[in-house]
């Protein structure tokens, strides 16, 4: 993999190197070698991305590739952006190869930008241009024939019910260990007199259908909880059942009718605020929400812990709004 010249320098259709920026390339990141430079000719390298592999490889060494089929369409799953002529071809070949094998007036759609993202895919045509989708074409002017090659084999595969058979290939590597956090791991703080999970600012006593349900807990960075899976979920609304006596729960996370907001402070101090946006199929009752969260523990000179915790509003009133029709007017 490589990033041309042209990228940096805006100039379209460039096949020779500039020395300016060459020179900069070989004093800070090493000259590329000759093996390289011969199999992406007529590119002129900029940065030999595929030789340099600190603090791990500049581009993807493992790539999927993945078709999926619902009736007479086919889906073909590109790790990258394909030129229209590109995937005109491949298109043309994965079609024809379901036809060999039996399964004719195959629609053939081509979605980009899947499981892994490796910048464009030209023709080998295109390619000797180098216009700015060739100038990112990372695997050399031969990377559509791979391309298609592999889709042909999985398209053969579908075809003749073989999949199982298929060889599944290495697993990408998974780099979280080196990717630097937008939020940076700090200690959670709670303000003077308060726990975790507390409520700052409660429910009202009763709501109606349509109404929006809205309660605000001393937080901690929701991102602590990928260290500790102790609770599938940051929040759940629950139903009192009086034949029981116990709480259902009729929400979570994953509910459309619900809202997480991480609010975060200075200093390790943070909000959570829960809303349960009330949907017209809810049903009159006792309703509370609970928020569960895991706040990072850091002692002075000791490795941080990560604790769980949960916080209850207070108990509230469903109602169903009743329309009273006045018949007595008579016009």
């Amino acid at each position: 993999m490589l990033i041309a010249a042209k990228e940096i320098l805006h100039t379209s259709g460039m096949t020779e190197g500039d020395p300016f920026w060459d020179t900069i390339r070989d004093e800070l990141l090493g000259k590329p070698s000759e093996e390289l430079t011969d199999c992406h000719k007529p590119k002129p390298i900029l940065l030999p991305t595929g030789e340099l592999s600190r603090p791990h490889p500049w581009h993807p060494e493992i790539v999927d590739v993945q078709i999926i089929t619902v009736g007479s369409l086919a889906v073909t799953a590109i790790p990258g952006e394909f030129t229209t002529m590109s995937g005109r071809r491949l298109r043309e070949a994965v079609q024809a190869e379901f036809a060999t094998y039996g399964m004719r007036n195959m629609t053939v759609a081509v979605s980009g930008l899947c499981n892994v993202y490796t910048h464009y895919i030209t023709t080998y045509e295109e390619y000797q241009a180098q216009r700015y989708e060739a100038a990112s074409t990372i695997y050399g002017p031969h990377s559509l024939s791979a391309y298609i090659q592999l889709f042909r084999g999985l398209a053969k595969a579908i075809a003749t019910d073989t999949v199982a058979n298929l060889s599944k290939g290495p697993e990408p590597p998974f780099f979280n260990q080196l990717i630097l956090p937008l939020i940076p791991n700090i200690a959670d703080r709670t303000p003077l007199g308060r726990n975790f999970g507390d409520v700052l600012e409660p429910v009202k006593a009763e709501y109606r259908v349509g109404e929006v349900v809205e309660v605000v807990f001393v937080g901690a960075n929701p991102k602590n909880s990928a260290e500790n899976q102790t609770h599938p979920t940051f929040l759940t609304v629950e139903k009192y059942e009086d034949d029981s006596a116990t709480w259902r729960v009729v929400h979570n996370d994953a509910s459309w009718e619900t809202r997480f907001y991480w609010h975060k402070g200075l200093l390790g101090l943070s909000n959570v605020t829960i809303e349960w946006h009330i949907p017209d199929t809810a049903q009159p009752g006792i309703y509370r929400i609970k928020y569960f969260g895991n706040n990072r523990k850091q002692e002075l000179l000791q490795p941080a812990v990560i604790l769980s915790f949960e916080g209850t509003s207070s108990a509230f009133e469903v109602v169903t709004t009743y329309w009273k029709v006045d018949t007595s007017f008579k016009g």
